[in-house]
């Protein structure tokens, strides 16, 4: 089979059409069709000589730009060549693994021992001549020069957009200069996706540099118009979004795109959309509330928006004010609490699991185990003890908040 095409998915850098160029210098030495592909089997570049030689795993794998999965007897046999080939220090002769398929020669494209891909060609004679084992080895030197260049532009660029996003977010960049070092369109709807691991631990800040990494390159795969930037506790994403479900639905993708077995599971909130860019930093804290009560909670859902979890967010902000204008916490509460932690007192449980109840005593005594009429003699005694309103709306509110909010520090 004879195949001619033309380049696809070039560089901006000028990088794609030079691994072209040089997949069609080694193919006009071999007689075969020649890829070039990165360490995830992308196809970087191929030769496009008429009159190559060429069969139907290569025909896919150009067209796809992806090196196509083989069924599982000969998968195991396809991984074990390319670790052959990475691991070997020239060229290796391979045959193919299929019917149909035509043998192969290839090589390691390394930058010293940074491995960075590999070229493969299809032989048009065997044993490759000499020929063709030095087209091959000095193709692999000027294939790595082609990809350090491209992996240093890009990684200049991650870090460019990282860095004003994280700008953006802090709300320390005007909106103007964000849509224009971003590349946002006029208008356009984004959302703030934030990710982080369930109760962080102390190696928090690897893992955090280690998901910042995983989901710059996601999305700079599926949604090169989006940015990523890490923070102290989280990684955060700006992507164009058309709908809510939309940025769930990416939201989930990355999520099942980057965790990992035996790891800490990750959570993911979702904030609303704008095409406001001054809300930013708004919508990065609307995305840290939610991660705040669902990374503290391994039983919340992986993927959440503020919808999901609004009554929480609250609770936790209402501790948040009473921790930090103490005076504010009703003293009979709080006297109630201390009676019960010094004298084993269950004062503080059955208002609880009274005010949980709605005020109806039967199911509260059910809960607690507990007579009915023992129930109403200590919700008396509260009363008249600790001084506690629970004959009125707010009163009621403010002690069950109180009591709430209690639970939640181990009161």
């Amino acid at each position: 089979m004879e195949w001619s095409g033309s380049p696809i998915g070039e560089g901006g850098d000028g990088s794609g059409e030079e691994l072209f160029a040089l997949a069609d210098a080694i193919a006009a030495v071999i007689g075969g069709s020649v890829a070039i592909e990165d360490l995830d089997t992308r196809v970087l570049a191929h030769s496009t000589l008429a009159g190559q030689r060429i069969d139907e795993l290569r025909r896919q794998g150009i067209l796809g730009r992806q090196v196509p999965d083989q069924p599982a007897p000969q998968a195991a046999r396809q991984q074990r060549q390319y670790r052959d080939v990475l691991a070997a220090p020239g060229v290796l002769a391979l045959p193919g693994l299929a019917d149909g398929e035509l043998p192969r020669a290839a090589v390691a494209i390394r930058a010293g021992d940074l491995p960075l891909g590999t070229i493969w060609a299809i032989v048009d004679r065997e044993p490759l001549d000499d020929a063709g084992q030095r087209a091959l080895l000095e193709g692999a030197g000027t294939a790595a020069l082609h990809l350090l260049r491209r992996r240093s532009a890009a990684a200049l660029e991650l870090h460019a957009r990282d860095q004003a996003l994280r700008a953006a977010l802090d709300g320390t960049a005007p909106a103007p200069e964000t849509a224009h070092r971003l590349g946002l369109p006029k208008g356009a709807q984004v959302t703030v996706l934030a990710f982080a691991p369930v109760r962080p631990a102390p190696e928090a800040g690897t893992l955090l540099a280690r998901l910042g990494a995983d989901l710059g390159r996601h999305f700079s795969a599926v949604r090169p118009t989006g940015a990523v930037s890490t923070g102290p506790r989280s990684v955060y994403a700006l992507l164009p979004a058309d709908d809510p479900e939309a940025a769930r639905r990416q939201a989930a993708q990355a999520l099942a795109a980057v965790s990992r077995p035996r790891t800490r599971p990750l959570r993911a909130a979702v904030s609303r959309l704008t095409a406001d860019l001054t809300e930013l930093s708004a919508l990065r804290a609307e995305a840290d509330d939610v991660l705040r009560v669902t990374t503290g909670d391994p039983d919340r859902p992986d993927v959440a928006a503020l919808t999901d979890v609004h009554a929480q967010v609250l609770i936790a902000h209402l501790a948040d004010a009473l921790d930090h204008r103490p005076r504010l916490r009703h003293p009979g509460v709080e006297a109630m609490l201390e009676h019960d932690r010094t004298h084993h007192t269950r004062y503080a449980a059955s208002v609880t699991a009274w005010l949980d109840a709605v005020g109806n005593v039967g199911e509260a005594a059910r809960r607690l185990n507990i007579h009915p009429n023992t129930l109403k003699y200590r919700l008396r005694r509260t009363r008249e003890v600790f001084g506690l309103d629970l004959d009125t709306p707010d009163g009621r509110l403010a002690c069950w908040l109180q009591l709430r909010i209690g639970s939640r520090h181990g009161f």
